[in-house]
């Protein structure tokens, strides 16, 4: 059973002068346990709208995003809202953490409005112990460089053990070697829970670190690159 999949997903919007743009264009792409994918593509072909219809933050003008078979569509807004919060994780380029609340808090927040509230310090614990944070939960973010920021938001994207990941350009704001920490921690982390992994990049290297690649231009998606590396089973 497939995780995501977008079946001819397109989207387009009404600019002010009434022409219509196209931002994506038949779509097709299909999410699997423990697979890691990465899309890269230039600024404004459509990279973070196909982020959002993965996330069921946006709808396509035409075709169907899938959740596990059952189509979204289909779905009502409570049901959307909990596989948003507790199926899919979401990675941020801005980290995104609350500025005065330290990293255990930060890390909290998805657990908050969540069957696991009465337990919600212990797995925050759990998953800043995981990205290497166990010393730096009482720090807020001012307090951290920004790889360990990242990480935090990391740590709160795994909390509530999601079975998909999105990373939106998750190193773009690391220096390069930063980055590639991050990256290949996040990727070591996903394959040994089995979830799935997309990586939204403009980054090669950080694009080749995928098991499959994709490229996004002009709201075309096509795949370019399969690579055959062995994952844990």
């Amino acid at each position: 059973m497939n995780l995501i999949e977008l079946r001819d997903v397109a989207k387009s919007v009404q600019l002010v002068d009434g022409a219509l743009l196209e931002i994506l264009r038949g779509v097709n792409l299909t999410i699997q346990a423990g697979q890691h994918i990465s899309v890269v593509g230039r600024s404004g072909s459509g990279k973070s709208t196909l982020l959002n219809m993965l996330g069921l933050l946006d709808e396509p003008t035409s075709g169907s995003v899938l959740i596990e078979d059952k189509d979204s569509e289909s779905m009502r807004a409570k049901e959307r809202d909990a596989i948003r919060g507790g199926k899919i994780g979401f990675v941020f380029q801005q980290f995104n953490l609350l500025p005065n609340r330290t990293a255990l808090e930060n890390v909290e927040m998805p657990l908050l409005y969540s069957d696991d509230f009465f337990l919600r310090r212990e797995k925050a614990i759990e998953a800043l112990e995981i990205v290497g944070l166990g010393e730096r939960i009482e720090n807020t973010p001012e307090q951290l460089s920004g790889g360990e920021q990242q990480r935090v938001a990391i740590a709160r994207a795994l909390v509530r053990k999601p079975a998909v990941i999105l990373a939106d350009e998750p190193t773009g704001a690391l220096d390069i070697e930063t980055g590639q920490q991050v990256m290949g921690m996040l990727d070591s982390l996903v394959t040994e829970s089995g979830a799935a992994l997309v990586t939204i990049t403009h980054d090669p290297q950080i694009a080749k670190l995928a098991d499959a690649q994709y490229r996004l231009e002009d709201g075309a998606l096509s795949r370019v690159r399969v690579n055959t590396r062995e994952r844990a089973a």
